[in-house]
């Protein structure tokens, strides 16, 4: 068995990135030609074919819970950062996303002027004063179009059950751009895990909350925020444990769980994980 994931992860690796490059070189002309929202097929297409090999390669499948929560026109997309996967995979579902993302990025040939053509926000991270002003600006501008900005509250890819680390960037930008906030929760990292080339089978869900609404204070945004995924993650992370005991658990995850299951027979109810900023 062990045999067999490697292979097939081997094999899903190869196809995932040959099918990145081939798509690149064949759709560029028409993805740099087209009008802006309609270039959106070809990543959007591409994300789906990525989806299909996972399923196919390696027995990984997914279900998303919640996609009436969406609301329509702008909004911020707050999901929990675990894999590479999760970085693109809800694209499919989001009519217009734009992101802040790390200015080096936009260096790298052809996929930085692909993201260059959607209109993404670059930022110095190390940058501080007026820079910053001016990402604001930009994210305000390309919100009022009726984008969705996918920003990741915890900044940085998290292992799955590792204990919370909200950063107040998010609270900062829901105060500026007025706009609802839907938090989204799931566990792909336990599929695919971060730095790691394997890739495990299974089954997992994809679960979109209900929208904060605009009009809180920073603070009570990220309180609230940070309850409501918290506690959906934690409900979400032994259902995902215990639907796919095959796969192996990170120490995050496995002590997590132990916690989880060893508090619900005294109380009914999970223990609230300590956030940290």
């Amino acid at each position: 068995m062990p045999g067999m994931i490697a292979a097939r992860s081997v094999l899903f690796n190869l196809a995932f990135y040959l099918n990145l490059i081939a798509r690149m070189i064949v759709l560029s002309p028409y993805y740099f030609l087209a009008p802006r929202r309609k270039a959106w097929s070809v990543p959007k297409n591409w994300v789906r074919s990525n989806h299909w090999l996972m399923e196919s390669l390696v027995g990984t499948t997914f279900e998303i819970e919640g996609l009436e929560n969406i609301p329509a026109g702008g909004f911020i997309l707050a999901p929990k950062h675990q894999s590479f996967w999760d970085a693109y995979a809800l694209l499919p579902w989001i009519p217009d996303a734009v992101y802040i993302l790390k200015r080096e990025l936009m260096w790298i040939p052809l996929f930085g002027w692909y993201i260059a053509k959607m209109r993404m926000i670059p930022v110095n991270r190390g940058a501080r004063g007026r820079v910053m002003a001016q990402v604001m600006e930009r994210t305000r501008a390309e919100m009022a179009k009726g984008r969705q900005l996918i920003i990741y509250p915890e900044g940085t890819r998290r292992s799955a059950g590792a204990p919370p680390d909200y950063k107040y960037g998010i609270a900062r930008i829901y105060a500026n751009v007025g706009v609802p906030v839907v938090p989204v929760v799931m566990h792909p990292g336990l599929f695919w895990p971060r730095r790691k080339f394997l890739r495990y089978p299974g089954h997992f869900k994809v679960k979109v909350l209900p929208p904060i609404a605009p009009g809180l204070d920073p603070d009570t945004f990220l309180e609230t925020l940070i309850a409501q995924m918290e506690e959906e993650s934690d409900r979400l992370l032994v259902e995902t444990i215990e639907a796919n005991p095959h796969v192996p658990l990170p120490p995050t995850a496995r002590i997590r769980y132990a916690q989880l299951r060893a508090a619900q027979p005294a109380s009914g109810q999970i223990p609230a994980p300590t956030p940290t900023r």
